[in-house]
């Protein structure tokens, strides 16, 4: 399995939350999680997990990655 967890700036409320999880969910085979108040989202996959594709996907919906 893999795992990945990406810094998201922007993410405010459950609603974002949500916003997040639906468009990851249609790109990723496997379990996302947003928790706004951590600022994270998990993705949990079987599959190889495209970072590159799921920060794409993040940023168009408004938010920012936050890298190290």
């Amino acid at each position: 399995m893999e795992k990945i967890i990406i810094k998201v700036r922007g993410m405010e409320c459950e609603g974002c939350e949500n916003r997040i999880k639906n468009v990851l969910k249609n790109v990723v085979d496997g379990e996302v999680l947003a928790d706004y108040k951590k600022g994270t989202v998990t993705i949990n996959s079987e599959d190889k997990i495209d970072t590159n594709l799921i920060e794409e996907k993040i940023t168009n919906l408004g938010f920012d990655i936050e890298k190290d």
